[in-house]
């Protein structure tokens, strides 16, 4: 009897713990290179989902980008939560273009941070505008990286041909920088927050004056194409040391996502979490300033929400639906 009774006491105290402290969660924050933000920040956020939800442990993964961390999102559904750029993550939902073999079935966790584009080069390429990419080395980013993406369609915007008209090279944000420093490219693009770390390394070095190139006139020709998921925006000359004048150019929403089937109350916690410690993301990268209730709207992102998500939001009076 009295093993009996022990036994239903443990029982009903199983039953009385939250879904979330009942199991264990293993759970990888596919984040991008290590000269980026989303490294940065996805190991902020993988510290504090381990720390503040029970049974959770979260580890933040090197990866290629916003649609290498799409793929794993399609091929590990319930395994992987990702920082993503929207476009990409238009791509991966629609199944065009790097997705036509397997769109992914992914959905909205929150509204990040807006990601800008950075078109770099430094003084002496002769590169001025962009049309002066014609004909010179330029690195549009690691393959699968959201950067690649939106990279193409700014060159297309401006009357390029990527494949023809330069001279092509897939560096991450830290090799495109040094690549640079060494005179062994002559520009890059990087789509990131501010500052990116690789960019501000470039521009302290010591003879090197960084020039980011003009190109938010290319954004209506964008939009046209692939809707309405850039909006003209200005990087501010005091980001990056030598800067001449505020840089004119085009920005896209960064998103966090998961795979529909990760389950709701995973979820909920997920995004719980991160607004209750938003402190501690801040610590990690200064861009998690815009992580904000106010910025989580439905026109920000392409791809619909995640149940779990919405009812977080919903209890704080955020209304997605």
């Amino acid at each position: 009897m009295v093993r009996l009774f022990i036994g239903l006491v443990a029982a009903c105290a199983a039953l009385a713990l939250p879904a979330a402290a009942q199991q264990k969660v293993e759970l990888s924050i596919a984040t991008g290179g290590t000269g980026g933000v989303y490294y940065p920040l996805g190991g902020g956020m993988a510290n504090v989902l381990s720390k503040h939800v029970p049974g959770m442990a979260a580890t933040a993964e090197v990866t290629g980008g916003s649609v290498a961390n799409l793929q794993l999102i399609g091929n590990r559904a319930n395994s992987y939560i990702a920082l993503s750029m929207t476009d990409a993550a238009q791509d991966a939902y629609q199944g065009v273009d790097k997705f036509k073999d397997k769109k992914v079935d992914v959905r909205t966790l929150m509204i990040l941070y807006p990601n800008r584009m950075h078109v770099v080069t430094i003084e002496g390429t002769g590169i001025n505008r962009m049309a002066d990419l014609k004909g010179k080395r330029v690195s549009t980013g690691s393959p699968g990286s959201a950067t690649e993406v939106m990279a193409f369609r700014v060159i297309e915007a401006a009357g390029l041909d990527k494949d023809k008209d330069m001279r092509r090279e897939r560096l991450g944000v830290a090799e495109s920088g040094n690549a640079l420093k060494d005179r062994k490219i002559d520009a890059f693009f990087w789509v990131g927050g501010l500052p990116t770390a690789a960019v501000t390394d470039l521009a302290a070095t010591p003879g090197v004056k960084i020039k980011l190139l003009d190109h938010a006139n290319l954004v209506g020709a964008m939009n046209k194409k692939y809707g309405n998921l850039y909006v003209e925006d200005a990087i501010p000359r005091a980001t990056y040391p030598g800067m001449a004048a505020d840089n004119k150019q085009a920005t896209v929403m960064n998103i966090l996502v998961a795979n529909a089937t990760l389950p709701d109350r995973v979820v909920y916690d997920i995004v719980k979490t991160f607004f209750d410690q938003r402190a501690d993301l801040i610590l990690a990268h200064k861009e998690a300033e815009n992580i904000k209730l106010e910025n989580q709207k439905t026109a920000a992102s392409p791809i619909p929400w995640h149940p779990g998500a919405l009812k977080y939001f919903k209890e704080k009076g955020v209304n997605l639906n």
